[in-house]
């Protein structure tokens, strides 16, 4: 389960868009809105603490990931230069509700990795993040030698994700945990 006291970065401010103070957002989530919707964000720098800021406007830029947004009291180019690589975050508990058999990919942190072999479950290791630049990657800890290995996120070589029960299963092609 997803714990309710996080934060979720949900986009980078990459540049500054223009001279009135607008800056373009690397999204990192799959829900758009929360670059269009006005209303209540938090931006961090670095290790600091998130701040409250309130989103006017946004919109997406044709065929990229990336969105153009304009914050209050941010007017000049000067000034959106300063948010170059803000953080943009979410609280957890703020994140959208899903339907049934849907499910975060926060929410995959530290589920127990299973491989199916004989019929008969087989723990090899945990996850321990994502990379999720162009394609979702689960880290995976091994338990046998403490190795990292990268899972591609794709039902056929995750075919079962149990978010209830703690745990997914994976069908690695040879050599994918080799590596």
């Amino acid at each position: 389960m997803i714990n309710k006291n996080k934060w979720l970065t949900v986009g980078l401010i990459t540049s500054c868009h223009g001279i009135n103070g607008q800056v373009k957002v690397k999204s990192l989530s799959d829900f758009e809105e929360r670059f269009l919707k006005p209303g209540m964000r938090w931006l961090q720098k670095e290790d600091e603490p998130p701040s409250k800021i309130e989103l006017i406007s946004g919109f997406k830029q044709p065929g990229k990931q990336t969105f153009v947004i304009k914050l209050k009291d941010i007017n000049s180019r000067n000034h959106a230069e300063q948010l170059k690589k803000f953080k943009i975050l979410v609280k957890t508990n703020e994140i959208p509700k899903l339907k049934k058999e849907e499910f975060h990919l926060l929410e995959l942190i530290n589920l127990k990795v299973n491989t199916l072999e004989n019929d008969k479950l087989n723990t090899i290791g945990k996850v321990i993040n994502l990379e999720n630049e162009k394609n979702n990657l689960l880290v995976i800890k091994l338990f046998k030698n403490q190795k990292e290995v990268f899972i591609p996120f794709v039902k056929e070589i995750v075919p079962i994700v149990d978010i209830k029960n703690n745990f997914i299963i994976i069908n690695p092609p040879n050599g994918l945990l080799e590596l």
